[in-house]
């Protein structure tokens, strides 16, 4: 088990995640599918957008009546329905397998039992099927059983570290706890949070480079610390105020 965040770490989350609500706005849960298809969709999205996440998905669900077609078809009728979403060699005997886990451990394809589990049971059921990782299983928790786990994708790790929410050696797969624990287990913080650092991470905090003139939490950020030149207007590119929508 990880170590509990300090009381530090926390508040210093908690500022974050006012200051991206703030700026992005409070976003409110909904539920996007049931548990399998969202496991499904999120074994779909890997190495991929979620355009053609979305466009695999359709295509999977109008070429087969139920998830038990899919489990028993042919892995290469398979692979021909999801191919938008890349990978399809590789994403279709994954999913047949985890069918087949399922199927075998439940005696059903569905995953509605994991809705009583506390979350770490929970967490463990999904990680204990071949290739669930800590964000598939994180994504089935949280958008179709509004349990406070956070995915930590690209985003939203890159994000956490730059910030200085996570230590700077913190892999993506240990910063999942470790930010879950710092929002205090509220499903709707962590629901927000997520989607708000991403958001953050594609407009402001990018990849290449963070705008740090335009981020509304650069007073509560480690990179701006170190590197306060950056707030400096490159060209008008880099003026402060709110980020773009």
């Amino acid at each position: 088990m990880p170590p509990s965040p300090s009381d530090a770490i926390r508040l210093k989350i908690a500022a974050v995640a006012d200051g991206l609500d703030a700026a992005y706005g409070v976003r409110r849960w909904r539920r996007h599918g049931p548990p399998l298809d969202e496991l499904i969709s999120t074994v779909l999205s890997q190495h991929t957008s979620d355009a053609n996440t979305a466009r695999a998905f359709r295509s999977l669900k109008d070429a087969f009546p139920d998830w038990e077609a899919v489990r028993v078809a042919p892995t290469p009728a398979v692979a021909d329905a999801i191919r938008a979403g890349g990978l399809a060699a590789i994403k279709a005997p994954r999913i047949q397998a985890i069918l087949d886990a399922i199927l075998a451990e439940r005696g059903a394809l569905d995953l509605d039992h994991l809705d009583a589990l506390p979350l770490p049971e929970a967490k463990r059921w999904l990680l204990a099927l071949h290739g669930v990782g800590p964000k598939t299983a994180a994504c089935v928790l949280l958008f179709s059983l509004g349990k406070p786990a956070l995915p930590v994708d690209t985003h939203v790790h890159r994000v956490a570290k730059r910030i200085g929410l996570i230590g700077p050696k913190v892999g993506a797969e240990a910063a999942h706890e470790a930010l879950e624990a710092g929002l205090g287990g509220d499903a709707a913080r962590v629901y927000s949070f997520h989607l708000n650092a991403i958001a953050h991470g594609r407009a402001i905090c990018t990849a290449r480079r963070p705008f740090c003139g335009r981020c509304p939490v650069r007073d509560c950020c480690d990179f701006f610390r170190a590197n306060p030149d950056r707030a400096a207007p490159r060209g008008g590119s880099e003026t402060g105020g709110a980020p773009p929508a």
